[in-house]
């Protein structure tokens, strides 16, 4: 067990006040990890402080637009105030836009690009030159999704062009940042969850459980748990190995 103890380690987790980055929080909490949460609404980043505390964890909070490129270095610089150099970037934060392709504004692609890739892009790039290539190490771990290794399910009613095409260059965004990151000893991954209902996906869920859940081998959504032990394997020591890979959490959908 001491290959997934994090004791020591910081981690810095965008948009970690809710949903699949609030889980993954609690996972890396768990495993001795001070935690750095992100995200827009301070009232939902003061109840995720309170909720993980409870847990026993260390907890800071920043509360950022991570769209907005410009704040990204000071929200860095807060980050490493509360306890010091990073050593573990989980790039979570996202957003979506449903949209017909004939029909979908620039307004929204642009949106959807800023933020899902962007953003990481430009925080990688200020962790990697402040703690990660200074110290010889880091563990990145990027969120992607199934939505960037296929198109949407054959005659849905999903129309997010923006959103799969951004994940599909999150997961090529992770295995060509690990093989130039590599002769740093930094790890970069990703994961690429499934339908997990979270605030996002759940009125789709919803609307298309009778369709999706057939699609899926083990015929059942992602739950609470599940992103937590993939998530732990791939920033802690038990994952030295492993970089450049995307991990598939979906319960075989695309098997």
């Amino acid at each position: 067990m001491t290959l997934f103890d994090l004791t020591g380690k910081v981690a810095l987790i965008t948009g970690g006040s809710r949903g699949l980055g609030l889980q993954i929080a609690e996972a890396l909490a768990d495993a001795g990890a001070a935690v750095i949460l992100t995200a827009r609404k301070e009232s939902e980043l003061a109840e995720a402080r309170v909720h993980l505390e409870a847990r026993g964890a260390r907890v800071a909070t920043v509360a950022c637009d991570l769209s907005k490129l410009d704040t990204i270095p000071a929200t860095v610089e807060a980050a490493m105030a509360a306890f010091g150099p990073i050593d573990i970037l989980v790039n979570n934060a996202g957003t979506s836009w449903a949209a017909k392709m004939e029909e979908h504004p620039l307004s929204g692609w642009q949106k959807v690009m800023d933020l899902n890739i962007t953003a990481p892009f430009v925080l990688t790039q200020e962790i990697g030159r402040r703690c990660f290539l200074p110290r010889g190490g880091g563990k990145v771990l990027n969120i992607a999704s199934i939505g960037g290794l296929s198109g949407n399910p054959a005659d849905s009613d999903m129309f997010t062009i923006a959103y799969n095409t951004s994940k599909a260059a999150m997961i090529n965004f992770t295995r060509a940042l690990a093989t130039e990151w590599g002769r740093h000893g930094v790890n970069v991954n990703a994961l690429a969850p499934g339908f997990f209902p979270s605030k996002m996906s759940e009125k789709l869920i919803e609307r298309l459980e009778e369709t999706l859940l057939p699609t899926i081998p083990l015929h059942r959504f992602g739950g609470e748990q599940d992103l937590k032990g993939p998530a732990l394997l791939l920033v802690s020591e038990a994952g030295r190995h492993i970089t450049g890979q995307c991990l598939a959490v979906d319960g075989g959908a695309t098997a």
